[in-house]
């Protein structure tokens, strides 16, 4: 796959989201449509999010994180759970070399807790070769809950409390150094593919801000050129962070 293609050039944007998130939703419906398997869908959904991460690099977004595994999906058919266990290692080391020539720092974001040791060990071993790599940063968020990670937050917080290691009050930039990854900047973007419109607890505390593009097409037909489309609804916004400006209608 190409990561740059002349006849596929993206739109001049006056303002790159500095950090999208992507609910990679729709794989087994796509599959389903088409008389397959729903884990064919996660297949196919593989190459739009190498589409989408080089869509991302060619704006100059900074960080891309993406919804692989939730804490929910523990709850579907051990046949899926296991296809998309060894799937995440079968990926990362079929797209490693790749994303590698692509600058990419992939970096992993949730819980230990159940997740496969095979996967865990994948995942580290990614993060320690791709450590010095300048360019986009993708966060792969495996066994991910955002509500858990919030809960995790605050249990470090009180046992250091505890522990006589917290000093004076808790605030938001406390809190947010016990979150996974405490130098995740906020999202600027959420993004949600197959039309449905919900956050499905993903990155509840990050996404405090971000603008919500919901897009009616399934995850496995995302190319680039759906990212930009996203960016360029998002460009049309006003982010105001709380603040209001008086504008009379004459």
């Amino acid at each position: 796959m190409k990561l740059y293609d002349p006849a596929r050039k993206p739109p001049k944007f006056t303002e790159v989201p500095n950090h999208i998130a992507i609910v990679m939703d729709g794989n087994g419906r796509w599959a389903n449509q088409r008389g397959l398997k729903r884990t064919e869908g996660h297949r196919a959904g593989e190459l739009a999010l190498l589409e989408v991460v080089a869509g991302a690099i060619e704006v100059g977004v900074k960080q891309l994180t993406a919804f692989a595994f939730s804490t929910e999906n523990w709850k579907r058919s051990p046949e899926e759970v296991k296809f998309l266990m060894n799937y995440n290692i079968e990926t990362l080391r079929a797209r490693r070399d790749l994303l590698m020539e692509w600058g990419v720092k992939i970096r992993w974001t949730g819980q230990e807790k159940k997740l496969w040791p095979s996967v865990l060990s994948e995942l580290r071993e990614t993060e320690k070769l791709t450590a010095k790599n300048k360019g986009l940063t993708l966060n792969m968020a495996v066994n991910y809950g955002g509500r858990q990670e919030i809960l995790d937050a605050a249990q470090a917080l009180v046992d250091k409390a505890t522990a006589g290691e917290l000093v004076g009050k808790v605030t938001e930039a406390k809190f947010a150094k016990e979150l996974y990854l405490p130098n995740m900047p906020d999202v600027d973007l959420f993004l949600r593919s197959s039309g449905e419109m919900r956050l499905s607890n993903f990155l509840l505390w990050e996404s405090s801000y971000a603008e919500m593009v919901f897009l009616d097409k399934l995850w496995p037909d995302f190319t680039r050129e759906t990212l930009w489309e996203a960016i360029s609804i998002m460009q049309g916004r006003d982010r105001r962070f709380g603040s209001a400006e008086d504008r009379p209608i004459n």
